[in-house]
């Protein structure tokens, strides 16, 4: 059990870390020292995103907020950062409604050394609003998706090594995420960005893409092995093994590429904000 938690552990913080609304993180040097920055890339619609800098004492410091809407041509919109009580550097994105996006950079100087966030020639930092989740869908939700990696990881090393025990670990991991992903998954989205659905077959968004290929994954591999053992096993064996394979690489796959996106031009024309919104399929 040990090894299927630590395995579960590793995946779920590589695809949080390597996802598009893990913070931006880097360090700005004054007086021969190194201040880490942490650039928020999420926020939601309830107000604008405060962006955050180090506060440098003593130091002469400027920086500015430099933003424009996602994929649009509007012109550059340029807010210098200010100190707010607790000593931070703070400058605000404006609020845009749910799957709308920021794209922004920062520039300054630290005692006269000019500095660009991210570096000039990089791509911009992008930042999507998303209405409020309750909490009664959010936290049962999360806690349903660790249950499926470390049960599903369970039900391959047991398939592998214990298989005596698979099918149990393959109904909890399947019962996880059936009520996780299939059910309060939809509902998160809903609450977020307005539908309930954007994979396949109506929209292409990765997120809702990766649950359906884990759940299916599943399904099959709790439709092969049944519920009580067979003769030979090996069939069962690898089914489940397959499915829990499956799922580890979907998990590697970084958590909301391809989600939901306001397309400004739409809006632009008059159309409802809710009413324009596409995923990752239809941005190509």
């Amino acid at each position: 059990m040990g090894c299927s938690r630590f395995l579960a552990l590793a995946a779920m913080i590589y695809q949080r870390s390597t996802g598009p609304t893990y913070e931006y993180k880097g360090y700005l040097e004054q007086g021969g020292e190194e201040h880490k920055y942490e650039l928020i890339r999420t926020h939601e619609t309830t107000g604008g995103a405060n962006v955050t800098m180090p506060y440098f004492e003593g130091a002469d410091y400027q920086a500015t907020l430099n933003y424009k809407r996602y994929q649009t041509q509007d012109e550059i919109t340029s807010v210098d950062f200010a100190l707010n009580a607790d000593k931070e550097y703070v400058a605000q994105l404006p609020v845009q409604p749910a799957a709308g996006k920021m794209e922004y950079y920062i520039t300054g100087t630290v005692d006269g050394k000019a500095f660009e966030i991210p570096a000039a020639g990089e791509d911009r930092i992008v930042l999507r609003y998303k209405d409020p989740v309750p909490d009664l869908i959010l936290i049962p939700h999360v806690i349903m998706m660790i249950i499926v990696i470390i049960f599903g990881i369970r039900a391959g090393l047991s398939a592998i090594f214990e298989p005596g025990t698979m099918r149990r670990w393959t109904v909890v991991a399947f019962g996880a995420m059936t009520l996780g992903g299939m059910i309060l998954g939809p509902l998160v989205q809903k609450s977020a960005f307005g539908e309930y659905w954007t994979g396949f077959p109506f929209g292409g968004d990765f997120t809702d893409n990766k649950m359906l290929i884990m759940w299916v994954s599943w399904a099959l591999a709790l439709a092969v092995i049944g519920f009580k053992p067979k003769k030979n096993e090996n069939i069962s064996r690898a089914a489940v093994v397959t499915a829990a394979v499956v799922m580890t690489v979907v998990y590697l796959i970084p958590h909301s590429l391809g989600g939901s996106t306001l397309d400004y031009e739409q809006v632009d024309k008059g159309i409802d904000p809710k009413e324009a919104i596409t995923t990752g399929a239809e941005e190509e």
